[in-house]
């Protein structure tokens, strides 16, 4: 028979969750990093040479630089906490509710910004420069189907967790969980260090990312509403 695994200490106890805590605070610290940095941008040139009239400033480089470092610290943390609460069996109902949470609300929050007027730019194919494009590639619809997404699986796993029946993240969620925290940062760099114009690169890159990460979303959720479906039958004729 195997032996019980030894109770944390009151310290290891402790770290994991104020590791969660900590990355609530760098969330805060990412939004307010572009909402300072990025609030009264106005729409901008994309810089594309001698093709596009009189390209402008491009998104401030210092702002998208900042706020990446901050999401990947946070990001690390969320891998550090929950290796640690495993590795010292110091999982707890705290860190079950908050580290879910926090994960949300640094990735979704993110998203949210990504597909907010900030990141737009005039498309330099307009005629009359009025039409604009996004540069981050998060259309608002995105960010609704991310959004949606959470929503739904969340309602689904908290009913069924609430039965007893275990509605643990599967591969799927965990690999659209690593995929969308690569991907935001992605999104960051190449608009700071990179030219974003029409069919570039890098321009490429964010779009296919983007597009990669929403259908990812999308199809993680498939096993869930799939196990719901057959863990509510079983409800169902359950005596």
């Amino acid at each position: 028979m195997p032996e019980a695994p030894d109770p944390p200490t009151p310290l290891q106890a402790r770290i994991p969750n104020a590791l969660t805590i900590f990355r609530l605070v760098l969330a805060v610290a990412f939004f307010a990093v572009l909402e300072l940095g990025l609030g009264d941008h106005a729409p901008v040139w994309i810089p594309g040479g001698d093709t596009v009239p009189n390209p402008g400033p491009v998104l401030p480089r210092d702002v998208l630089l900042a706020a990446t470092a901050i999401f990947v610290v946070a990001a690390l943390t969320d891998a550090l906490d929950g290796y640690l609460a495993r590795k010292w069996n110091a999982i707890s109902k705290f860190g079950r509710i908050m580290d879910p949470f926090a994960d949300k609300v640094l990735v979704l929050g993110a998203f949210v910004y990504l597909a907010s007027p900030a990141f737009s730019a005039i498309d330099p194919s307009s005629a009359d420069n009025t039409r604009l494009v996004q540069l981050s590639g998060v259309a608002p619809w995105m960010a609704i189907v991310v959004l949606a997404r959470e929503l739904l699986v969340t309602s689904v796993r908290g009913f069924f967790e609430s039965q007893g029946i275990d509605f643990s993240a599967d591969v799927a969620g965990k690999l659209k969980m690593v995929l969308q925290s690569l991907v935001a940062p992605l999104v960051l760099v190449l608009l700071a260090l990179a030219d974003v114009s029409p069919d570039s690169p890098a321009r490429w890159a964010i779009d296919l990312a983007v597009w990669l990460t929403v259908l990812v979303t999308v199809l993680s959720c498939v096993p869930y509403i799939v196990k719901g479906v057959r863990s509510g039958r079983g409800l169902i004729h359950s005596p």
